[in-house]
């Protein structure tokens, strides 16, 4: 599948900056290949305020983190966020600086870094639900799973569904990923 349709498939919301950032799984022929994508789209992209990232390469395969920096940092601020990522290391919060952690933790080899769900605007209740309970006891699941506001969750769940709906249709109807991408 083209590396575009893959953005219109799981990171609608970010593109419609509706979402601070999605994820997904690419999978390629060559280590150049994803570079040269990578580049590409970081090229076309950065201008409307949405980055690409690596955060994990295995052979043919690479996890993708689509993410519009200016809500990132935002979020990052938030003192509470802020406090809770301190616990898994992360000491600057800039916003390269903590996606550099985040790949290292990635790198490390270490269990899944569950904390990812702050950079993907879940909530940090459901962030802290999710790691204490270890993705037990939830209220309902879509995104992600919901440990405390079920009613929002599942309106922000309808509202992911809607936009990737349209964005497809848009996309299949001939419109560009860059013409569906909002500008920051």
């Amino acid at each position: 599948m083209a590396f575009e349709k893959y953005l219109v498939d799981y990171c609608s919301p970010t593109l419609a900056s509706v979402k601070t950032a999605n994820l997904f799984n690419w999978f390629y022929e060559s280590h150049t290949e994803l570079w040269e994508q990578l580049s590409y789209w970081n090229l076309l992209m950065n201008p409307k305020g949405v980055y690409l990232y690596v955060l994990r390469e295995h052979p043919k395969k690479a996890l993708i983190y689509v993410c519009r920096k200016k809500r990132l940092e935002e979020n990052l601020k938030r003192p509470e966020v802020t406090a809770f990522l301190a616990a898994y290391g992360y000491r600057d919060l800039n916003v390269e600086t903590a996606i550099e952690r985040l790949k290292s933790r990635f790198d490390k080899g270490e269990d899944f870094p569950h904390e990812i769900g702050v950079f993907l605007d879940y909530p940090l209740g459901d962030v802290i639900g999710f790691i204490e309970n270890s993705g037990h006891n939830y209220k309902c699941s879509g995104c992600w799973k919901v440990y405390c506001d079920e009613c929002e969750s599942r309106r922000l769940f309808a509202m992911y569904q809607k936009c990737r709906d349209i964005y497809t249709r848009l996309y299949e109807q001939g419109r560009s990923v860059f013409q569906l991408t909002v500008a920051a």
